[in-house]
C-alpha cells in the first residue's frame, strides 16, 4: 500500500490512535505484516489473536525489525491503532487499498481444488502485461485476502484474489474486501465436506463468488463440472465457459483445450481454443507443471486472462513460460541415485489425491523405459475435514493407490487402517508389490525406505496441510547417495 499517516490509517479502519506523539505524523507502510519476522522499516504490524499465541506479544520483535505502528486491540510499545476486531479492521484496510487504486482489475478464484495452482498460472500470464499482485501460497482467508490486497500499490493493474470458504457467507464476505470484476469457479469437490455436509452446500458457498461479479464483469465457469455449470443462472455477469477435450456450451466466451498430449515426463501440451463474438482463435501451449490436471487449471487461467483483456497469443506464451511458484505442490526432485521424489504435501482432498497418484503413475511409467523395474511408492497422510465420509473416502484413497499401480504404500493418521483396507481389498497387480504399512509417526517414513529404493523409483508424498508431510518429502529428497 502507499505510505500514509497513522491518523489517516485510523480513520480508514475505524480505530483510534494511542501512543503517538500527538501530531498524527507517524508514517506507516508500505508493508503490512502479521508475522513479526517479516516486519520491515515503516511496516504496520497486525497483532491478530491466534489459536496458540497473541500477536501483541510479538510487538517488541516487530519494533526491532523496524515496524512503525501496530494494529491491535490494546496499546503497545509502538504507536497503535486500537480497534475492537483486528481481523475486521484488516479487512477494511484491504478494501481501502483496492478502492484507492484506479484501473485495478480484481480476479477472484475459488474451487474445491486447484485454486493455488490456477492462481499461480494466472499471475504469471498477467505479469508481463502489467503489475500484478497475487497471494503467496494459499492466502485465501479473511486474513490472507486483505493482507494480499495491502500489497497493491499505485499503478498495480491486476489483483488475483484466491478465496476459500469454511461456510456459507464466507466468500461473499471476501468479495466485499476485494470486489471481483472476474470471478472464476474451478470445481465443486469433496474438500471440506465435514464443514459443509454435502457437495450441493459446497456449490452454494462457491457460487457466492459469481453472484458478486457486476453485470459488466465476467463469471468464468467450468463447463465440465455440472454443479459449477449450474451456477450460470446465479450471475448477472457475462459468462465465459471453459472445458477440456471438447468445446463448452454456447456462452459469451468459450475457452477449451483439444489435442491434449504428453510433452515429457508428467507434462502436457495442448491446442488452446477461444471463441467469442469476434470469432475463434487457436494457439499451442506446452506446460511445465506436472500432471494432466494442470491442463484444466491452465484453461481456466486462460479464460480469466482473456476476460481482463489479454489476447490469445499473450495467454499461450504466458502459460508455456509459467513454472511452479508455491512450495510443496507437485515439486519434483531427482536424487543423485536416480530416485524421483514428488512432494505434493501442501494439502490434500480426494480429488487432489487422485491427481497426484495419476501424475506419479505417469512418471513411473516413463521411468520404466530406462529402468524396467522402477516402482511407485506412496507416503500418504490423512485428508482432513471430510466429516462423516472420512472413512469411506480414505478407503477409496487406498483403492485409488492400488489402481494407480502403487507397489508400496506407507500411511499415517487416524484413518490409516481405512486406507490400508482399501489398498489390500483392491489389490495391486503391479509386479513387485509389497503391500501397505501403517506408520506410527512421520519420522518413521524415510528410515523405513532407507536402502530399499532403486534408480527409477518414484516416491509421492501427500497429505492435508496439518500433517506436515513436506518434511518427509524433503528428508527423502536429501537421503539419496550417488551410485
Amino acid at each position: 500500500m502507499r505510505r500514509r499517516s497513522i491518523d489517516e490509517l485510523a480513520g480508514q479502519v475505524g480505530g483510534r490512535v494511542v501512543g503517538s506523539d500527538g501530531t498524527g505524523a507517524t508514517e506507516v507502510g508500505p508493508d503490512v505484516v502479521t508475522d513479526s519476522r517479516l516486519a520491515t522499516p515503516g511496516a504496520l504490524f497486525v497483532a491478530r489473536p491466534g489459536e496458540h499465541a497473541d500477536g501483541h506479544d510479538f510487538v517488541p520483535a516487530a519494533a526491532a525489525a523496524g515496524a512503525a505502528a501496530v494494529l491491535g486491540t490494546r496499546p503497545t510499545g509502538l504507536p497503535t491503532v486500537v480497534v475492537e476486531d483486528v481481523v475486521a479492521a484488516l479487512g477494511r484496510l484491504g478494501r481501502v487499498v483496492v478502492d484507492q487504486t484506479p484501473g485495478l482489475q480484481v480476479v477472484g478464484v475459488t474451487g474445491s481444488s486447484g485454486k493455488t495452482s490456477t492462481k499461480d498460472l494466472l499471475a504469471q500470464v498477467l505479469e508481463p502485461v502489467g503489475p500484478c499482485v497475487s497471494p503467496a501460497g494459499s492466502f485465501n482467508t479473511e486474513v490472507g485476502v486483505p493482507l494480499t490486497a495491502t500489497r497493491v500499490e499505485p499503478g498495480t493493474r491486476f489483483l488475483v484474489s484466491e478465496m476459500g470458504a469454511r461456510g456459507i457467507g464466507h466468500i461473499r464476505y471476501l468479495c466485499g474486501l476485494t470486489p471481483p470484476r472476474v470471478g472464476m469457479v474451478l470445481n465443486v469437490g469433496t474438500a471440506h465436506l465435514g464443514e459443509f455436509g454435502d457437495r450441493d452446500t459446497v456449490a452454494r458457498a462457491k457460487g457466492e463468488l459469481v453472484e458478486e461479479v457486476p453485470a459488466d464483469g465476467w463469471a468464468v465457469l467450468n463447463a465440465d463440472d455440472p454443479r459449477v455449470l449450474g451456477m450460470r443462472p446465479r450471475t448477472r455477469a457475462r459468462v465465459a465457459l471453459f472445458a477440456v477435450d471438447h468445446r463448452p456450451p454456447t456462452a459469451e466466451r468459450q475457452v477449451w483445450a483439444e489435442q491434449v498430449r504428453t510433452a515429457g515426463p508428467g507434462r502436457y501440451a495442448f491446442r488452446l481454443h477461444a471463441a467469442d463474438d469476434a470469432g475463434e482463435q487457436q494457439a499451442d501451449v506446452e506446460l511445465t507443471g506436472l500432471g494432466r490436471h494442470q491442463v484444466a487449471n491452465a484453461v481456466a487461467a486462460a479464460a480469466a486472462a482473456l476476460c481482463v483483456g489479454l489476447d490469445l497469443d499473450q495467454v499461450a506464451t504466458g502459460l508455456s513460460a509459467a513454472g511452479p511458484r508455491s512450495h510443496w505442490r507437485m515439486e519434483l526432485s531427482t536424487r543423485p541415485d536416480g530416485v524421483l521424489v514428488l512432494n505434493d504435501a501442501y494439502n490434500a482432498n480426494p480429488d487432489s489425491m487422485q491427481a497426484a497418484l495419476t501424475a506419479a503413475a505417469e512418471l513411473v511409467a516413463d521411468q520404466r523405459r530406462t529402468h524396467p523395474g522402477a516402482r511407485l511408492v506412496a507416503v500418504l497422510g490423512e485428508m482432513l475435514e471430510l466429516g462423516e465420509q472420512s472413512g469411506q473416502e480414505h478407503r477409496a484413497l487406498g483403492e485409488a493407490a492400488a489402481a494407480a499401480g502403487v507397489t508400496e504404500l506407507l500411511v499415517l493418521g487416524e484413518h490409516a487402517p481405512d486406507v490400508v483396507a482399501g489398498f489390500d481389498g483392491r489389490g495391486s497387480s503391479t509386479p513387485g508389490a509389497v503391500g501397505a504399512t501403517v506408520l506410527a509417526t512421520k519420522e518413521d517414513a524415510a528410515p523405513s525406505l532407507s536402502g530399499r529404493l532403486a534408480p527409477g523409483d518414484v516416491v509421492v508424498v501427500k497429505a492435508s496441510r496439518a500433517c506436515e508431510l513436506q518434511t518427509v518429502a524433503e528428508q527423502l529428497a536429501l537421503s539419496g547417495e550417488s551410485t
